[in-house]
């Protein structure tokens, strides 16, 4: 059960494993784009390659969905990204065992926006965890967990793709431990647990009275999705490439410094940053020195 493509490398490699997969289950296909066309999860994609069945429930309390999931008499329910909590009566069903990976060491950040908290917060690590299954949020006891460092330059793009390949030979170490009954379900520290909210798209919005690197951090957190963006002269810039700057400089928060080197730095609460690549409210991408050719006043602006 899966939907994103963080799902797919555990797809394969249950597959190129030689593991029989039964069924595969994900969201129905949703509208996307500007064109709003039905659009497939790339879990289907993949499980459609691969000519595997395909379950897409609208809704998994229905009765039919479970009836159909017991038909399969499966051994494991492995569950990587579905979005949604799953009730009792699913989770009851495989022989063995209902999996879940999950992309952090929990029992920090259960949650569906996992990868970007540990960008967010600065750690300096992330990794996976396999769980056996119960019926709170990320809650159950732990079978399995790695570690992965996070480097400088780690989006939550490059890093979800990091831990989406360790979660898959971890998915595969996991079922074969406890075939072999070398692994056994360690409960989670509560005390110890944090939960993160779901992104949204406003969560992108540059408080530019933040110190320079708390707004790199988001930067790394928040790419390639939802981005982040400010505003100057009434107009929304999404600020697609940021990076710390080659020399500080000094100024009120949010404003913009041009080097006639062509680099263009902004002000920080504490510190400052570059801007190297930027989108204009309806616009393509422009580099920095492209954007500021646009400005006959470069003196004084500053982001909203």
């Amino acid at each position: 059960m899966g939907s994103p493509d963080i799902a797919v490398p555990g797809l394969r490699a249950l597959h190129e494993a030689g593991h029989e997969i039964l069924a595969v289950v994900t969201q129905p296909d949703r509208p996307k784009g500007r064109g709003q066309s039905l659009t497939p999860p790339p879990v289907k994609e993949a499980a459609s390659s691969l000519g595997l069945k395909i379950l897409q429930p609208e809704k998994i309390k229905m009765p039919e969905f479970a009836a159909a999931l017991r038909a399969l008499h499966p051994d494991f329910l492995i569950v990587v990204a579905y979005g949604k909590i799953l009730p009792k009566e699913i989770l009851q069903i495989p022989e063995i065992a209902p999996i879940n990976l999950h992309f952090s060491l929990l029992p920090r950040y259960r949650g569906a926006s996992c990868v970007a908290a540990a960008l967010l917060n600065g750690d300096e690590e992330s990794g996976v965890t396999t769980i056996f299954m119960d019926e709170g949020l990320d809650s159950g006891p732990i079978l399995l967990q790695w570690s992965e460092p996070i480097a400088a330059e780690d989006s939550a793009g490059s890093l979800a793709r990091r831990l989406s390949e360790l979660g898959a030979k971890a998915l595969l170490q996991t079922i074969a431990g406890i075939e072999q009954g070398r692994i056994q379900p360690t409960p989670q520290d509560a005390a110890a647990a944090t939960q993160v909210p779901l992104l949204k798209k406003e969560d992108g919005r540059i408080d530019w009275s933040e110190s320079a690197a708390k707004i790199l951090n988001r930067y790394r957190a928040l790419t390639p999705w939802p981005g982040v963006f400010s505003f100057l002269g009434g107009k929304r810039i999404v600020l697609t490439e940021l990076k710390p700057s080659p020399t500080e400089v000094k100024g009120v928060p949010g404003q913009i410094l041009w080097n006639p080197n062509g680099i263009l730095q902004v002000a920080c609460g504490e510190g400052s940053l570059e801007i190297v690549r930027l989108k204009p409210e309806g616009k393509s991408v422009l580099s920095a020195a492209d954007f500021m050719r646009g400005w006959r006043q470069k003196e004084g602006l500053c982001f909203d």
